[in-house]
């Protein structure tokens, strides 16, 4: 059998569970959950919850409290702590980029691509496992794929520790029949802009007129999305280091922000930190981002194109509080960020990595 080209997409099960567990062996098996300074009775979200803490319905994104509600008497709740998170990450990307034959793609702490060629590509994956789990003591799963998009959405079904194989032969069979939600790259909105045009289902997707969908959603992201009903995706695996685009700030108030003047400290803070991130890379801002979390739990996102890139600082401050000048005065904010666009340096990849985040 002559050998092909595959894409791999490893996957970190409960990544950040899992070093916390290496850290304190005597937390296997119980319920885990991670976030803010790891206070259930403090406003914060979970980073993750353990297999054990997602019986109980908790997941990435639920407030604390909320979860502290859900969770059993022996549940452990522990602060983030990003320094132990990245040194994991790294030890993990180290042990798979010295697999002979292969380019390793980095997408995110707990996840990245791997291409490789061969004729057996379950032995690939279960190598990447094995090495993995020699170097690190944590476990991953892996889907493979012919390209991006089915490696990627096959590692759900591999979910843990296993592996999966989805490709053009299966994609329907597998696919076919499940909602489009289940697709990388389609969330609550979309699926229900897809949904309002009669289409649920992956082969519904597949089947729609793609000039249709290219007049809903733009003939960039259109035709995106009628491709992902067919599992159409980039199939290369690029191991070009990833240039971050934007650098943000934001943070969860204990007590909600009830004025103007509030907002517009809190707001001028995140900006200037926004910034400092920015600056010290050397790269003017291009744009200003405001995610505002009002109360209860709404969220919502608003942005301006700054005139020119700027390095001043004054300038992208300005920006970000001219943004909270929309914010709606009647109602307490939760929650504010400030999100700060650069440009990209000449030497950086000109290709758009798709920007998703995966299951942890």
């Amino acid at each position: 059998m002559s050998s092909a080209s595959w894409v791999l997409h490893v996957d970190m099960d409960q990544f950040i569970a899992a070093v916390e567990v290496l850290r304190r062996p005597e937390l296997a098996g119980r319920p885990i959950i991670v976030g803010g300074r790891g206070d259930p009775t403090e406003r914060a979200v979970v980073s993750t919850a353990s297999y054990e803490a997602r019986q109980y319905g908790i997941g990435s994104g639920m407030p604390l409290k909320i979860a502290a509600r859900k969770a059993p008497e022996d549940a452990v709740f522990l602060p983030v702590d990003h320094e132990a998170y990245e040194a994991a990450s790294d030890d993990v990307m180290s042990a798979l980029r010295v697999i002979p034959g292969v380019v390793l793609e980095v997408i995110g702490w707990d996840e990245c691509f791997l291409g490789v060629t061969t004729d057996q590509p379950e032995v690939a994956a279960r190598e990447a496992q094995r090495s993995v789990f020699d170097a690190t003591g944590l476990r991953c799963s892996v889907g493979i794929g012919d390209n991006k998009v089915r490696a990627k959405i096959a590692t759900g079904f591999g979910k843990p520790g296993g592996v999966f194989r989805l490709t053009e032969h299966n994609w329907f069979d597998v696919m076919g029949e499940r909602s489009t939600r289940e697709l990388w790259g389609v969330g609550a909105k979309i699926e229900k802009r897809l949904s309002a045009r009669g289409i649920t289902t992956v082969r519904e997707l597949a089947d729609a007129d793609r000039g249709e969908m290219q007049r809903e959603f733009g003939p960039k992201m259109g035709a995106w999305y009628h491709g992902l009903g067919s599992g159409i995706g980039p199939a290369v695996v690029d191991d070009t280091p990833w240039v971050a685009r934007s650098h943000s700030r934001e943070t969860t108030f204990q007590q909600n922000l009830t004025t103007q003047a509030e907002a517009e400290a809190a707001i001028r803070d995140l900006a200037e930190q926004a910034f400092a991130d920015c600056a010290a890379e050397g790269r003017p801002v291009t744009r200003a981002h405001l995610k505002v979390r009002y109360a209860p739990f709404e969220t919502k996102t608003i942005g301006r194109k700054l005139p020119r890139p700027t390095m001043d600082r004054g300038e992208f401050v300005d920006a970000a509080l001219a943004l909270g000048q929309m914010l709606d005065r009647t109602r307490e904010v939760r929650l504010l960020g400030v999100r700060a666009e650069m440009t990209m340096p000449a030497a950086a990849d000109p290709v758009e990595r798709t920007p998703m985040r995966g299951r942890i």
